[in-house]
């Protein structure tokens, strides 16, 4: 494989980390105008819809008929129900918040790497298993001082994301090299957002969408360039060799969320919070410095 120039790695590294941290308050935005529901589903579907020509392109890779649990498993892990419960918590909990505890995920992954992959875990990784507890902890412990709405069903939505983000980068990484990456995306987008919003239209009513041009905005915003276009990136630098490096820059997108949930939608940042996100950074960096090359990260920085 041709390895991509330092330029245009860092040019699309910037890119996800920017769309990425940005879809947190962007999406909180838009569940004033959506339910749920049919905000999950419909956004995941356009975003696989979107990427499905690329996929026609390696129609020779699919290999559905052998390959269909793989499909069906990321489907229910990455999308139903991490962008489900992500959806849901926002509606309780100021973005940035919620996004600094979603990204307790690269810890999790650490964790359930050493357990059932049978990756290394020494002592420095152990330390930042720990901060990245400690740092959740922190951040709940004070959320009482944050304005807006704040619950224990919030934080534990978060939490849920983040689990069923990590148990998705690892079932990904266990079955990953058995499927094609864009088929991959693009299925699991296509499975899980019909059935969100088939799911949306029976529980939730379309008549309480409002398609005011701001909320039209961001939703085609967070399907095109979050969704589809951000996972092509994504794709293009593991294609490249750059997975690594993209791991090693997760800790931006939360501070980005933070501070554009604070300009934007004029969220708290509290001391609490601010001590909390420090201690989760640290924890990302001591699980994730770099190591010898080789492991696939896998699907594991959706948007």
């Amino acid at each position: 494989m041709k390895k991509m120039s330092a330029g245009r790695t860092a040019w699309m590294i910037s890119f996800l980390v920017l769309v990425w941290g940005i879809n947190w308050p962007l999406s909180k935005y838009a569940l004033a105008f959506m339910p749920p529901l049919l905000f999950s589903g419909t956004r995941t579907l356009l975003g696989g819809l979107l990427l499905l020509p690329v996929a026609i392109a390696r129609a020779g890779r699919l290999r559905f008929h052998a390959t269909w649990p793989v499909y069906s498993v990321s489907a229910l892990v990455n999308v139903v129900l991490y962008y489900g419960l992500q959806t849901a918590g926002l509606e309780y909990l100021p973005s940035g918040l919620f996004a600094a505890i979603v990204f307790l995920q690269p810890v999790l992954v650490g964790i359930f790497s050493w357990m059932w992959l049978g990756e290394s875990m020494n002592g420095l990784k152990m330390a930042g298993l720990v901060l990245g507890f400690v740092g959740v902890a922190v951040i709940c412990g004070g959320s009482s001082d944050l304005s807006g709405h704040v619950s224990a069903a919030g934080i534990m939505l978060a939490l849920g994301s983040a689990l069923s983000w990590a148990l998705g980068t690892i079932y990904v990484k266990k079955n990953g090299p058995r499927v094609d990456p864009i088929w991959l995306v693009s299925l699991q987008l296509m499975v899980g957002g019909a059935f969100m919003t088939a799911l949306g239209s029976w529980t939730e009513s379309w008549g309480e969408v409002r398609w005011a041009p701001s909320f039209t905005g961001a939703f085609l915003f967070i399907s095109i360039f979050v969704i589809a276009i951000g996972w092509l990136v994504f794709y293009k630098l593991m294609d490249g060799g750059e997975a690594g490096k993209m791991a090693s820059y997760t800790f931006l997108i939360p501070l980005v969320a933070i501070s554009a949930g604070t300009l934007f939608l004029h969220e708290p940042f509290t001391v609490s919070l601010l001590a909390g996100l420090v201690l989760i950074l640290l924890s990302i960096y001591f699980v994730n410095r770099p190591r010898p090359q080789g492991g696939q990260e896998g699907a594991g920085l959706p948007g």
